[in-house]
């Protein structure tokens, strides 16, 4: 008889990462065969699991790549958006963004129902690489990849980044590989530099590439592709704890 903890259960569902799931199972929404839900508690075969007394059961994994335009905001809902993430990505099942891109950057999402995926790759002290394509409004001096490599400290945020890889592509144009996810880092990086940023399209996370998808298209990411996010993103997928 498989078990199964029951904040893996929850995340497993779609409906939230393991953690949020025990917010849930403290706020007694939570129910295992009609009882109220402990933290530890596990569920077996055959089990009935309820939130909120609607019956919840794991959903098949989806994972999509998706090609954010500008202008959309990862959000699913706010009054001051002109168009939310909601409202520009169609797909049959319901899915959430695996990490964010500002309104005014554009390129890659992943999309996924999959809340323990989700977790860990929104978690910035898993160190997941993420690529962009930059584009600024003067010639770069080639000392300001130095800084950036690096490390910035940021003054309105009064923290240092990381160490990253960067690499020219034109006078005004570089590549950026980053391994955490600070609000509007690259931009917050680009100003203290001495540049504005006039585009920024996110090319990579972890193996997935946006090639050669356009704005508003996805793609279903399956077979050895999700198999190598999956082990680059987990430790051990399996686990229990």
């Amino acid at each position: 008889m498989n078990e199964t903890r029951i904040n893996k259960y929850i995340a497993l569902c779609g409906i939230c990462s393991r953690r949020e799931a025990d917010d849930l199972i403290a706020q007694g929404r939570i129910l295992i065969n009609g009882s109220k839900a402990e933290l530890g508690s596990k569920v077996s075969d055959g089990d009935e699991v309820t939130l909120d007394g609607k019956p919840v059961k794991p959903e098949e994994k989806k994972v999509v790549a998706y090609y954010k335009p500008v202008g959309v905001t990862c959000t699913q809902a706010d009054v001051h958006a002109n168009i939310t993430l909601t409202e520009a990505f169609k797909y049959p099942t319901r899915l959430t963004y695996a990490g964010r891109l500002d309104e005014e950057s554009e390129g890659l999402l992943i999309m996924t129902n999959d809340g323990e995926l989700i977790h860990v790759m929104m978690c910035g002290s898993n160190n997941h690489e993420k690529e962009y394509l930059v584009k600024v409004d003067k010639d770069i001096d080639p000392m300001i990849f130095d800084r950036m490599r690096k490390g910035i400290f940021l003054f309105d945020l009064d923290v240092e980044t990381k160490p990253c890889k960067v690499e020219p592509v034109d006078s005004r144009t570089f590549k950026i590989t980053l391994t955490q996810g600070l609000n509007r880092q690259i931009r917050r990086m680009c100003f203290e530099c001495g540049l504005d940023v006039v585009s920024l399209k996110r090319i990579r996370v972890c193996n997935i590439l946006l090639g050669d998808l356009k704005p508003s298209e996805y793609r279903e990411i399956t077979g050895n592709e999700l198999d190598e996010l999956y082990n680059m993103v987990f430790k051990n997928p399996y686990s229990e704890e």
